[in-house]
């Protein structure tokens, strides 16, 4: 469940009549409650980084702690049983949808069918290391590069390089 709130109350809603209801029917439900402000996403938008940072932190939402329409994201996936993978080449990143409890064959043959009916060995690194090692070749010198199988259950975040042969 979702809701459009004033930037006023955007971000200190537990104390307000209508938001403990729709809490508590959400709770009843097995749903998440997402508090988004259309006005102060309009004003994001547009903004650099920092200087949004600054303004999140004036309206009081912390570093790291999410809102507004990635916390939205986030909920919908989870809902529709969905998560994010990544493939990462020289010339390009891209992230893949895909639902939770694919394996790592099923993962690839979103891609191409090709890639799912030949699939070898898929090398896999976790986003933060990948991030942390500057990609590939810094993850497999720091051997946080794994090789996974065709039983391996892709994880959020993930970022993958299919090996196939067809």
């Amino acid at each position: 469940m979702s809701t459009s709130v004033a930037p006023s109350s955007c971000l200190h809603t537990t104390h307000l009549p209508a938001q403990q209801a729709l809490r508590k029917r959400a709770a009843e439900e097995g749903c998440e409650v997402v508090v988004v402000s259309a006005k102060v996403e309009s004003e994001l938008n547009g903004m650099p980084d920092e200087e949004a940072k600054e303004w999140l932190e004036m309206l009081g939402v912390e570093a790291g702690e999410g809102g507004g329409l990635g916390a939205l994201i986030r909920a919908t996936y989870k809902a529709l049983g969905l998560q994010t993978y990544f493939t990462s080449g020289e010339k390009e990143t891209r992230a893949w949808t895909i639902r939770q409890g694919m394996t790592a064959p099923q993962a690839a043959g979103v891609i191409h069918s090709d890639f799912e009916r030949g699939f070898i060995r898929a090398e896999t690194i976790g986003y933060a290391d990948f991030l942390k090692h500057s990609g590939y070749g810094g993850a497999k010198e720091a051997g946080v590069l794994r090789l996974e199988g065709k039983e391996y259950l892709v994880q959020e975040g993930d970022v993958m390089l299919f090996r196939f042969n067809v």
